[in-house]
């Protein structure tokens, strides 16, 4: 079992930045670990992955060079910094880990945490 704690969500104006913190303990043994969004009446979708091992990076269009995915694997803390926020940007964020290798499916994820409410005002 894994155990995912996200933290750094909050209130920012658009054009700022944040910086999301997700804590792994448990059997940490995974592939990707991955940030997903669910925006207020809108279905989860993917935002960033990386893998544990060589820190193969994938991102969602979207958020492209504007949102960098990073690993402390002696920590087992994924984070996710987040540049230049739109209001569109407005979500709960979850951080998940999977066993396999699709890294940009939020169906092949086996574990989430519970979710950091991230909100952009115009």
């Amino acid at each position: 079992q894994v155990q995912l704690v996200e933290s750094g969500g909050g209130l920012v104006q658009a054009g700022g930045s944040l910086r999301l913190s997700c804590a792994a303990s448990g059997r940490t043994f995974s592939t990707y670990m991955g940030w997903f969004r669910q925006p207020p009446g809108k279905e989860r979708e993917f935002v960033a992955a990386i893998s544990w091992s060589g820190g193969r990076t994938h991102y969602a269009d979207s958020v492209k060079g504007r949102f960098a995915i990073s690993r402390d694997a002696v920590k087992n803390t994924v984070y996710l910094q987040m540049n230049s926020l739109k209001p569109e940007d407005t979500a709960v964020y979850y951080c998940a880990a999977e066993k396999g290798f699709s890294p940009t499916n939020v169906n092949a994820y086996d574990y989430w945490g519970q979710g950091t409410q991230v909100t952009v005002s115009s």
